[in-house]
């Protein structure tokens, strides 16, 4: 090899090498209980400019479903790409209820961080027990207000000083507080309120006074986390990071509302997905496969070439499918949820095909628990006082408290997962087929739920 074919190919090589480490980035977005109610989702009542922008820059996913509808559980299977019943966080982190990850589990910013990334997490991570993420910055806290999020977010990846990136940044909007959704003025954001009066309630939610003002402070709140998602869009441009990074906005579970939050209902699972990667040739596309929240850490590992865990994922990338709109072999997911807090044993497993949703309650004798955010709700409060024939939405009380063994919705038919199809006989097919499915599926993954099998 001559000199100068030496150096081209060594300049070629830096180059690649540059461009490698430039592209690495990761910023993870995660929304606290938001739905699909964002304009790019179709909804006409939500003000979320940033996000309906990211769609237009990047994929929106029309079918991307969380595993389980509750916070700690859910963000359990982000980190891992592990179902939360094989990683351990069977529950809420925080306080008395105390689950945790399983000694063998890797979160993905400890395996970024063996590939030589800069981690961080700023706001939420509600995952226990934080010395395994081996975060460079932990900084949690003032998780409503966005425009410091951002800031801490600019002194981050200013510190990294050229190294690939991965940060989290965990938004507490729009959950609900002590009371209400916190809707007071914050530095550097502009309230937008909504009129009780004009909101849309969703179907699976009844449409009264109470709900519409507790509607309206949601859409507040969801407002303030698209201004947030805004500010690190910008600072990604401001820095000249936006085509050097992986950027992923999800929510960890649906609407904190009944029907919806801590429920298998697509409500609480069927959730909004937009990614945006720098080498996109097409932008502003629709994506039709179903995807799972196991799917984001095989995901993540794969667009920074990070070596994966010395254990199976449950998920797999869909980068090689990103700029597709309706990939082969992309056609169900699976749920599984046990615990919301400590005091909500409630254990579900199921699966969700395009046409229908099979669920079995595994402990169906209980009667089905409730979340203190959401029994202290407006909401709720306001459906316990319509006596024995009151309804969640469409749903009777009764239905909703105490459910069947297994249940069975045609969702192309019946969105609203109404008509239990468990037990008709036209369907017995259907329902043998997709039970055998969730039973392989629990076995693959070690769910340890399944001895119980045996005593019935």
């Amino acid at each position: 090899m001559n000199r100068r074919t030496f150096l081209t190919t060594t300049a070629s090589l830096a180059t690649a090498s540059a461009q490698t480490s430039r592209r690495s980035n990761v910023l993870l977005l995660i929304a606290d209980d938001l739905g699909r109610h964002t304009g790019a989702y179709g909804d006409t009542i939500a003000v979320t400019p940033n996000l309906d922008r990211l769609a237009r820059e990047g994929v929106r996913f029309t079918n991307a479903f969380c595993t389980t509808a509750s916070c700690s559980a859910s963000r359990s299977v982000i980190h891992s790409g592990l179902h939360n019943h094989a990683n351990g966080q069977y529950g809420h982190a925080h306080a008395e209820h105390n689950f945790s990850y399983l000694p063998h589990v890797r979160p993905i910013s400890s395996l970024l961080r063996d590939n030589g990334f800069r981690t961080g997490v700023i706001g939420k991570l509600h995952v226990n027990p934080i010395e395994r993420f081996r975060f460079d910055l932990v900084s949690e806290g003032r998780n409503r207000d966005v425009s410091n999020m951002a800031e801490r977010a600019r002194k981050f990846m200013q510190d990294a000083a050229g190294a690939p990136w991965f940060l989290q940044m965990g938004y507490a909007d729009p959950h609900r507080a002590d009371r209400g959704f916190a809707n007071r003025a914050y530095p550097g954001v502009k309230r937008a309120q909504f009129d009780p009066a004009q909101v849309r309630v969703p179907p699976f939610l009844p449409d009264n006074e109470a709900t519409r003002r507790e509607v309206a402070e949601y859409y507040q709140a969801s407002n303030r986390l698209d201004q947030g998602i805004g500010l690190m869009l910008d600072l990604l441009r401001e820095t000249n990071q936006l085509d050097n990074t992986l950027v992923i906005f999800m929510s960890d579970n649906g609407m904190p509302f009944p029907n919806a939050k801590t429920n298998a209902y697509d409500a609480g699972l069927h959730l909004p997905l937009l990614v945006r990667s720098p080498g996109q040739a097409r932008r502003g596309l629709v994506n039709n496969a179903m995807i799972s929240w196991v799917d984001i850490a095989p995901t993540i590992l794969d667009w920074a070439g990070a070596k994966l865990p010395p254990y199976p994922l449950h998920g797999r990338s869909f980068l090689p499918i990103l700029e597709q709109e309706n990939p082969s072999g992309w056609d169900r997911v699976y749920l599984s949820h046990t615990f919301h807090e400590v005091t909500m044993y409630y254990p579900v497993r199921g699966v969700r095909t395009r046409q229908y949703k099979y669920m079995r309650n595994l402990f169906p004798e209980l009667s089905f628990p409730f979340s203190t955010d959401l029994f202290g709700s407006e909401t709720w409060q306001s459906i316990r006082k319509g006596g024995p024939n009151a309804r969640v939405g469409r749903r009777p009380v009764e239905q909703y408290l105490h459910r069947a063994p297994e249940e069975l919705y045609d969702i192309t038919s019946d969105p609203d997962e109404l008509n239990n199809l468990a037990r008709a006989p036209q369907h017995q097919a259907v329902l043998g087929e997709l039970r055998a499915d969730v039973t392989a599926m629990r076995r693959k993954t070690n769910d340890p739920w399944l001895i119980n099998d045996s005593y019935q």
